[in-house]
């Protein structure tokens, strides 16, 4: 079932030749911005990794992963759902040093997500990580680095408008921080979207922090995996998207977990099990390096920047007869 929505009178504001112009400009231009900013260095990064190896991303423990076998390896592969726990072992592996950090083009396939204007089978972000010291784990140095990230992004969108003048979409550079109890304990009769979308329309850009625990209310703000973010030290940043009316997550990201969080996450969400794989052994061992990260969608990035109606207009994806339907009639160009 389709769930489309139709913004009021829009109109594309590029045809289709310069909207590839404008989305390897922004592309091109917040790359470069993100990894001065945090001194990051570009890496390759799989498209797959063994499911033995328990470094996919499970997201909420629900999505199912797309998986193969591989005969010569005697292996099954899985398409990965993020790169959160993968890049934590390559800042090991390359060596990397406290202050310093990777990035690279992550490229997933998320088959049960629910099709909409925002979200896509198909997931395409920068997925980055970077080394910091014990002394940097606190929620303070969370927003500093948002707020860097943040500045990249406005920056990026202020260079957009200069290079394709039909375009008019103004970010704030403010950014508000709040946590999901805040959130709560604000709007007790809202769910949590419904939070978001007012707080935002407010503030207009803003840290969600602390998500994946129970709140008083005895629910999660949202779903996290135990075994990357530290729950206490985690957030999504968020712009008001003004096409759509709503909250826009552009990034997941926080502090890592380190041995005590890993242990305790585990334990809260009944994922004991995964003590026994590799990627989980070492962290519990002390053997990896503390960290910070986080994924921001490169499509997500250039449909807010373009002020895009639907994801699919930045991205090529498959979508249902009826999606396809309702945006031509609307006159919405899916890649």
């Amino acid at each position: 079932m389709s769930k489309l929505f139709i913004p009021e009178n829009y109109k594309p504001a590029l045809d289709m030749y310069r909207t590839q112009r404008a989305i390897s400009f922004i592309k091109q231009h917040f790359q470069d911005s993100l990894a001065r900013a945090l001194n990051l260095k570009r890496v390759s990064a799989p498209l797959f990794v063994s499911e033995a190896s328990g470094l996919n991303d499970n997201l909420n423990g629900t999505e199912r992963p797309v998986s193969f076998d591989i005969p010569d390896a005697g292996e099954v592969g899985q398409v990965v759902h993020s790169l959160a726990k993968w890049k934590r072992l390559a800042l090991k592996e390359y060596g990397f040093y406290v202050g310093y950090g990777l990035y690279t083009d992550m490229n997933a396939i998320r088959r049960d997500e629910e099709l909409d204007n925002i979200h896509s089978i198909y997931v395409d972000q920068w997925d980055w990580e970077k080394v910091i010291t014990k002394n940097e784990r606190n929620l303070g140095y969370l927003k500093e680095v948002a707020m860097t990230i943040v500045n990249c992004i406005v920056d990026t969108c202020d260079a957009l408008r200069e290079e394709f003048p039909e375009l008019n979409v103004r970010l704030e550079r403010d950014m508000a921080a709040i946590t999901t109890q805040e959130l709560e304990d604000m709007y007790p009769t809202l769910t949590p979207k419904e939070r978001e979308d007012a707080f935002l329309k407010e503030h207009k850009t803003a840290l969600i922090m602390q998500i994946g625990g129970k709140l008083k209310s005895g629910k999660p703000h949202d779903g996290r995996a135990p075994d990357y973010d530290d729950w206490a030290l985690n957030g999504d940043i968020m712009f008001y998207n003004e096409r759509l009316g709503r909250a826009f997550e552009i990034s997941s990201m926080g502090i890592r977990v380190d041995e005590e969080s890993l242990d305790r996450q585990l334990t809260e969400r009944g994922c004991d099990d995964r003590r026994a794989l590799p990627f989980h052994k070492a962290l519990l061992n002390g053997e990896l390096p503390l960290t910070v990260g986080g994924g921001i969608g490169q499509s997500r990035l250039c449909m807010l920047m373009m002020g895009s109606a639907h994801i699919g207009e930045v991205q090529s994806s498959i979508w249902d007869e009826e999606t396809r339907v309702g945006c031509k009639k609307a006159g919405i160009v899916l890649l």
